[in-house]
């Protein structure tokens, strides 16, 4: 794929993972837009991101639990954009509780964000890659769904789905010139499920990192298509 002007949609990418991939399309000439349901932290990341060049920033608040905001959404994004070619379906949440503590409402939240807000992404970006004459769609699950842990059914559930869909979509759209890949990291030193970065986490793998087989997918060979892409540190502490 020609990455230079290339449009991109970055769901999750105010933080983290998200943002370093952003960060990183667009340092290679690709137009994004992510979304948040912060409008002040969708400001200040749109801002920085659009000091960076060459490619431009352009954000927008969407909840990808709605689905009715997700459709908005993407055809804002189409228009601002002038088309789709990319969508990284990044934004995730990880509550974690035994199943018994945890409450309904907390498991919902990881489900509808995790496994039914990518279905909502892919739903609404599909036909406008249709209209480019196909695409990319990568989606970031995680090790957690091919490992389960005590303490994270529901963050397990929602991955583990997350795969599933992502094999089953990958062979619905491979003809009309989409490819469809998932990435499976393990540890990574962001913020998320409540975690800080820290520098004596410097074992954990980096949002660099991920970004990374983000733009080797896309400059992978066309006729080509590495779907499943697991990613770990490569030396995590003993035990």
């Amino acid at each position: 794929m020609k990455l230079s002007g290339s449009k991109a949609v970055v769901t999750g990418g105010t933080k983290g993972i998200g943002r370093a991939i952003a960060r990183a399309l667009i340092g290679v000439g690709v137009d994004v837009v992510i979304n948040s349901r912060h409008e002040e932290e969708l400001t200040k990341t749109t801002r920085e991101l659009n000091e960076l060049g060459p490619g431009r920033c352009a954000g927008a608040i969407c909840d990808v639990r709605d689905e009715s905001q997700v459709k908005e959404f993407f055809n804002h994004a189409a228009t601002i954009l002038g088309g789709l070619d990319i969508l990284i379906n990044n934004a995730g949440v990880g509550l974690f509780a035994p199943v018994e503590q945890m409450s309904g409402d907390d498991f919902r939240a990881v489900i509808e964000t995790n496994l039914c807000g990518v279905f909502y992404c892919c739903h609404a970006a599909i036909p406008l890659l249709k209209q480019r004459g196909g695409g990319y769609i990568i989606n970031v699950s995680s090790l957690a769904g091919a490992n389960p842990h005590a303490e994270m059914a529901a963050y397990n559930a929602s991955k583990f789905g997350l795969n599933g869909f992502s094999e089953a979509l990958m062979q619905e759209v491979r003809h009309d010139g989409i490819k469809v890949s998932y990435i499976m990291p393990g540890s990574v030193n962001t913020e998320f499920g409540g975690d800080e970065p820290s520098a004596t986490k410097s074992w954990q793998l980096q949002p660099e990192d991920i970004a990374q087989v983000v733009i080797d997918l896309l400059n992978y060979p066309q006729r080509a298509l590495p779907s499943r892409i697991e990613i770990r540190p490569s030396q995590p502490p003993k035990r």
